[in-house]
């Protein structure tokens, strides 16, 4: 029979600090069993001397983890020699894996050989994480945590009290962060059978700690309240620089932010020149507020903890920099070059940001003579006599490195030669790190990557050859996705209701080409357009470019007034026969070519734009076919003045850009300026001269930006002609001011006619001119009639200011001001046809009787004669507009496009009445009731009072941005 088994095991021990000496024990009862079963072995028979091998290995006692896993980490394997030691280090092998509480290792005594048992117990295996109490934070926020200090503590991993202990003070940090410094977390391990725990974190938040007053001690040439705001992380909420309204909010107490707030206040009187400031630990201390009892919401607070904070301060002398010297300079030898980087001057207080700014600068000059290893170290000494701070700069310039290869990565789409025509720094020639930032704007300025920052190294990989001078370049970029599909809708007073869709991919066959395809639709409004550009046309920077488009829109005044007057109006037929009410459509191309001036590198360009189209109005309305007849835009009056309306015109422009982003940028500027003339061929003559100018300004370490806009143009026609009225300026809609209806922004006009009305009786009977013979007709009064339009102006100027405030990732906050106006300055281009004028004022207005031939007496020209130009209704023709709120942006990658809804507030709008310039009098119709009757009726239907109301607020949604 086989011997008794020897047992070599490891039991479970209550800490790490535990486990090593259990095994040396086990091992030295297990060496002596071994000594015995050797004297034993050697008195045996030959038979089992020969038997003295290891037959087979069995694992017992694993769950989850497969048994194959476990004889991996066992050397010793069957056929080999038993050997006691080889043993040893297997059972280490298995322990250090950390996945079992208990080991054994048996052996049994077979006629083959020993077979070994590997008795293992596992650890629990942790099923569920609960947290219980947490208030403050949530639970992917702890899960955040975990992963930022590698806890390791997650759901199905074993459990391990030493991870357990170490999750409970990341919680205990994290809280502290949010103010909870007396938080208090206690674990509870629940046996879930047969092999599994839960682990429930009990949370005692403990009350929340604010920052209470900040005070400095020693602090004379600066204010305190000049340190205390920059002290970013604990100064209190409020608004900069207000005085009386900087400490509105306090903020949550954080232990680990006050050291950096320390270093900031130490900052700030360096960079005024105390640069032997000492600021000595601040001094904290803690104390209970609020109201412990009974309390009001929101007007008095709940029981808490505030801390307060001391700093003491020992100012020293300020210093003035003396002199900047360099040393070693042997690349850049120029030393006034060098010191013209620094923004200080000799004699200037000594400013320790500024010193920054300028070594930073000096190390970009070195990186465009291609020095990439530069390092400049400063020595500061000082003059204690005349206060002065004299600096010195080792230059260790390095090597310098020229540019072996230049490799792209990511790129799956876009081809590597669209990316290598964009770069400035070419293979064979120095490094300069100048050109490599701006190669990198320009790809930016694309929209195919995401982001390219240059002091980014995970999208720049430098490989140095320190030997040959030579550096390989890898640019790793992320594509987005190059198809552009935008949604936008709503209502509008000039489209109606409206959805439109547009598709757009700005990298076509990863080519770099741009197609586009929009498409309108709405009850009032419908367009289409195609268009294609090639960027590099016969491999140079040749931009050019085509589109074809259609559009159709209809105009009803009677909608527009609605929308002004914030009412429905019911309105009988002659009233609308007397507003504006028709339809436009147009057809044409436009094709363009540009090229940068100077070289491939440069950000500026000229380029020339030419389009031709034809457009026709059909008025709908007696008011629009007289107005298109009366107004003399092309020379001639009639109904053929709006019909085939040819327009062929030329637009050369200049333009510079330096925009980090073609989408949401932060940095930079970008200006257009051309004009714009029409008269090569067509029936239209007039010149427009166009300017517009944007910047990005960023803010926050560029986490934020303020961008502005501003635009303006102007039109008018020449040759004897004015420009037609669909090119004129209508502004509004969330191209330039938001808050304000699309294309609803105008000056208001009225347009002199003549009409005539039937005499008629109270009981709504006509008068006829003669009752005993009623073939004659009824009686009828003519009278003048001031039709209101809205002309459009031949100014536009209008701005926009945002504040972009990133909240996470591509989502943004963005509060929002336009402004814009759109006069008349020419009021000669809007002159009326001389035949309607000549009607118009030799009409004899009123008929107070008849004579014995029963015509017309009584009556009078129009005194004083209307102007022939429009008559403007001075009130709207220079009125500024105003819109200002709030827009969330969100760029969406399914449409890759920026998605936006926005609220806006006018508080400069249009709102008041309007009354026709040349009355209806009571004098042009006869005595008695029925010339009364006939008066009134006249007045409420020829010349009422218009109410011209702007919206006060807007709410809109659309896929685009303003600027």
């Amino acid at each position: 029979m086989p011997k008794r088994p020897c047992v070599l095991g490891a039991g479970l021990v209550p800490s790490s600090s535990f486990q090593r000496p259990w095994p040396r024990v086990r091992r030295r009862l297990s060496a002596l069993c071994w000594m015995l079963a050797t004297l034993l072995l050697a008195s045996a028979s030959p038979t089992w001397a020969q038997t003295d091998v290891v037959s087979e290995i069995i694992v017992t006692g694993n769950r989850r983890i497969p048994g194959d896993t476990i004889k991996a980490r066992i050397f010793t394997k069957a056929g080999d020699i038993y050997d006691a030691a080889a043993l040893e280090r297997d059972f280490n092998s298995v322990w250090n894996t950390g996945y079992f509480e208990d080991i054994k290792i048996l052996r049994e005594q077979t006629p083959k050989g020993w077979r070994i048992i590997v008795q293992v117990k596992e650890k629990p295996t942790i099923r569920e994480i609960n947290y219980l109490g947490l208030s403050s934070v949530s639970n992917s926020d702890v899960l955040d945590r975990f992963k930022q200090d590698k806890v390791g503590l997650v759901v199905e991993s074993q459990y391990d009290p030493t991870r357990i202990k170490k999750a409970e003070v990341s919680i205990r940090n994290l809280l502290s962060e949010h103010g909870r410094q007396f938080a208090t977390i206690r674990t509870e391990v629940r046996q879930i059978p047969p092999a599994a725990v839960g682990l429930t974190f009990v949370v005692k938040e403990g009350p929340k700690v604010k920052v209470g007053k900040i005070k400095f001690q020693g602090n004379k040439a600066i204010k305190s309240r000049v340190l205390r705001a920059a002290m970013k992380n604990l100064k209190p909420i409020g608004v900069p620089h207000s005085i009386f309204l900087e400490n509105l909010f306090a903020k949550t107490y954080d232990a680990t932010k006050l050291e950096e707030d320390t270093e900031r206040v130490r900052a700030e009187y360096q960079n005024r020149g105390y640069f032997k400031v000492g600021v000595s630990d601040p001094k904290t201390e803690i104390h209970d507020t609020g109201h412990k009892g009974f309390h009001i919401p929101l007007l008095q607070s709940g029981p808490g903890k505030a801390v307060d904070i001391t700093m003491p301060i020992e100012e020293g002398d300020q210093y003035r920099l003396g002199k900047i010297t360099f040393k070693n300079n042997k690349a850049i030898s120029n030393t006034a070059a060098l010191r013209s980087l620094f923004p200080l001057k000799d004699g200037d207080v000594f400013s320790r940001a500024k010193i920054a700014k300028g070594l930073d600068a000096l190390r970009k000059a070195y990186g465009e003579y291609g020095y990439i290893n530069y390092t400049g170290v400063p020595s500061t000494t000082f003059d204690d006599e005349k206060k002065l701070a004299n600096l010195e700069i080792d230059v260790d310039e390095g090597k310098q490195f020229y540019v072996r290869r230049i490799e792209f990565v990511g790129n799956t789409t876009t081809r590597d030669k669209v990316i290598r025509r964009e770069l400035a720094l070419e293979e064979g020639g120095v490094y300069n790190s100048r050109l490599w930032e701006l190669s990198l704007l320009r790809l930016n300025q694309l929209s195919y990557f995401d982001q390219l920052k240059p002091d980014d190294p995970n999208v720049t990989d430098k490989k140095l050859d320190e030997k040959n001078g030579q550096v390989d370049l890898t640019l790793k970029v992320h594509e987005k996705g190059k198809n552009s599909i935008g949604l936008n809708g709503g209502v509008s007073g000039l489209e109606g209701a409206f959805v439109g869709l547009n598709y757009s991919t700005n990298n076509f066959l990863g080519r770099g080409e741009t197609l586009q395809l929009q498409l309108n639709l709405g009850n009032l409004a419908r367009s289409v357009m195609f268009g294609f550009t090639q960027p590099y046309m016969f491999d140079r920077p040749l931009q050019f470019g085509f589109t074809v488009f259609g559009n159709k829109v209809s105009f009803n005044q009677a909608r527009q007034l609605s929308i002004l007057g914030g009412q429905n109006l019911n309105l009988p037929s002659a009233v609308l026969q007397n507003l504006q009410n028709y339809s436009q459509s147009s057809v044409g191309f436009t094709t363009s070519a540009s090229y940068p001036l100077r070289n491939k590198r440069s950000f500026k360009r000229v380029g020339v734009t030419y389009s031709l189209d034809r457009s026709t109005l059909i008025p709908l309305s007696t008011a629009s076919k007289s107005l298109f007849d009366f107004i003399a835009f092309r020379g001639i009056s009639g109904p053929n003045a709006v019909n085939g309306i040819i327009t062929s015109k030329i637009f050369p422009n200049f333009s510079f850009n330096t925009l980090d982003s073609g989408i949401s940028p932060h940095s930079g500027h970008q200006m257009t300026l051309g004009v714009e003339l029409a008269g090569l061929g067509g029936t239209v003559r007039s010149i427009r001269p166009i300017i517009q100018y944007k910047r990005f300004i960023p803010v926050q370490n560029r986490r934020n930006a303020i961008g502005f806009n501003v635009q303006g143009s102007f039109i008018s026609g020449f040759a004897g002609l004015v420009a037609p009225p669909f090119q004129r300026f209508f502004m509004g809609g969330e191209n330039d001011i938001r808050g304000f209806d699309v294309r609803s922004v105008s000056p208001v006009a009225f347009l002199p006619s003549a009409s005539q009305i039937t005499l008629t009786n109270p009981d709504g009977t006509p008068v006829p001119k003669n009752p005993a013979n009623p073939r004659l007709g009824n009686w009828t009064v003519p009278i003048p009639v001031d039709q209101i339009v809205f002309p459009g102006g031949d100014l536009s100027v209008f701005t926009n200011l945002e504040y972009r405030i990133t909240i996470a990732g591509p989502v943004a906050i963005v509060p929002f001001v336009d402004t814009g106006i759109d006069p008349v300055l020419r009021p000669s281009q809007l002159q009326i046809a001389q035949v309607q004028f000549d009607q118009v004022i030799g009409t004899t207005f009123g008929c107070p009787t008849l004579d014995a031939g029963y015509n017309c007496q009584g009556g009078n020209l129009l005194n004083p004669k209307p102007p022939q130009n429009l008559q403007i209704l001075g009130s709207t023709n220079w009125k500024p507009r105003m819109s200002t709120g709030l827009e969330l942006q969100m760029f969406l990658p399914v449409v890759n496009a920026p998605f936006r809804i926005y609220w806006a507030y006018n508080p400069l709008r249009l709102s008041e009445q309007a009354s026709p310039p040349i009355p209806i009098t009571r004098g042009m119709f006869p005595a008695g009731a029925a010339g009364d009757y006939s008066y009134h009726l006249a007045v409420n239907t020829f010349a009422p009072s218009f109410l011209l109301r702007e919206p006060r607020k807007t709410f809109r949604f659309t896929v685009a941005t303003t600027f």
